[in-house]
């Protein structure tokens, strides 16, 4: 007896996990290294591909609360992702490498799952399955849940380049969390005065776009939260600003006074040798990137070591096709996890798998399937992915608006935020979820 996991990235992993802690056999097959997307760098599973970021770790945020559900609920990739965490002010930052690596020697050490190194072109009809190939799942693969499910969704996804930290010139860069939030180096941020910035955004606006025939890069269907930065700042000069260039909550040491506008950098390692250029998601030509990221004073020497680009992504129109439980309405022994079910960011992936898992040992053994309680971010996600009224289907990540109203109105954000995540958890640990 066992169950078949196709896919091991972060969804995947996550559910093989979850289904061999509770004694079940997995057979968990990836195509990698035999076979590598356009995306992916690595062998390992649970492979990072944009940002190194796992987005807030504070409690009182809707970030955070995933994340704290996860670990409620015995999820592998918080256990590594909290063992390979580097400086990043209120974020949850890991060392990409380490992560992907500690990822991989869990699964792989784990006497019950079984991982198959060879690429699936049919969907499995042996067993339970759970589907986790990703947005950028195989051409022969995608055809078969295509047709399967009646047709696919399909957005475009941005990475954000890396350089070298000796590479970035610190005399006009300073190291600072926003409002002195966190570690006091975990953000390098490369300052711009007023003439310096209008002079970066009108060449940025006017760069060379690397060419792609399945995306019209002028208007792409794309991710708001990897919306590259040369289309963001076609929206206006003050755009960035007020983006991924906020000066809010930072003092240039060297003025005493808020920069015009901010570039943060987030370490990528652990020993800090790596630096991404925070929000900074592009589709230019990799000269280009060069030419025009090396306009900003910082970086005005800054050495690539990853140049950034632009993918394709595959989404299910969800709500006409799974279930709450990820499982699928015309068949009911197989699951699909990750973002290919419209969840938006990592550890909304990562959640989406451990459900997925779950619900597949739970349908094996004949048991009812479950749905965490809708006032739990991961309860609400599931509920969002399958929700029959959203016609417009849109890939969602952790947020508070997308919870159950509290009984009472506070105004104040923070504490607001707070008492979502109390009562998140009183309901998670109410619910038959570890049964």
């Amino acid at each position: 007896m066992h169950i078949n996991v196709i896919g091991a990235g972060l969804a995947g992993c996550e559910a093989a996990w979850q289904i061999a802690r509770r004694g079940i056999s997995v057979r968990l097959f990836e195509m990698k290294p035999a076979k590598m997307t356009p995306a992916h760098k690595s062998k390992n599973f649970g492979e990072l591909i944009c940002s190194n970021s796992l987005k807030a770790a504070r409690l009182d945020s809707a970030a955070g609360l995933l994340k704290e559900e996860m670990r409620q609920t015995g999820s592998l990739l918080m256990e590594c992702a909290d063992q390979c965490r580097v400086p990043a002010g209120g974020a949850l930052a890991v060392d990409r490498d380490l992560f992907s690596s500690m990822v991989t020697e869990k699964i792989r050490s784990h006497p019950l799952i079984e991982v198959l190194e060879q690429e699936v072109t049919d969907i499995p009809t042996d067993t339970v399955t759970v589907i986790a190939t990703g947005p950028l799942t195989s051409d022969a693969l995608a055809d078969k849940i295509v047709s399967l499910c009646g047709g696919a969704l399909h957005f475009f996804d941005a990475a954000a380049p890396i350089v070298t930290a000796e590479s970035i010139d610190m005399e006009f860069a300073f190291t600072a969390s926003r409002y002195d939030k966190g570690e006091d180096d975990a953000y390098i941020n490369c300052p711009m005065n007023k003439e310096e910035y209008e002079r970066f955004h009108a060449e940025l606006v006017s760069a060379q776009r690397a060419e792609r025939h399945d995306v019209d890069v002028q208007n792409p269907k794309v991710y708001e939260g990897c919306m590259p930065v040369e289309i963001l700042a076609q929206r206006g000069l003050d755009t960035l600003r007020f983006g991924p260039m906020k000066p809010v909550g930072l003092r240039d040491p060297r003025t005493g006074h808020r920069p015009w506008a901010v570039l943060q950098l987030r370490t990528e390692n652990a020993d800090k040798t790596m630096y991404n250029l925070v929000g900074f998601q592009t589709n230019l030509k990799f000269p280009e990137q060069k030419r025009v990221f090396g306009m900003i004073p910082a970086l005005k020497n800054a050495e690539f070591v990853r140049y950034g680009v632009m993918h394709r992504n595959t989404f299910l129109d969800s709500p006409r096709v799974l279930h709450a439980d990820f499982s699928l309405k015309t068949n009911s022994d197989l699951f699909f996890a990750g973002q290919m079910t419209g969840v938006e960011g990592y550890m909304e992936s990562g959640a989406s798998g451990m459900m997925a898992g779950i619900n597949a040992v739970r349908r094996l053994r004949n048991q009812p399937t479950v749905v965490l309680p809708p006032e739990t971010m991961t309860g609400a996600l599931s509920r969002y992915i399958a929700d029959e009224t959203v016609t417009d289907f849109q890939p969602m990540g952790a947020n508070l608006g997308i919870l159950p109203p509290l009984g009472e109105l506070i105004k104040d954000k923070r504490e607001r935020a707070a008492a979502y995540a109390e009562r998140a958890l009183q309901k998670l640990a109410m619910s038959t979820i570890q049964e």
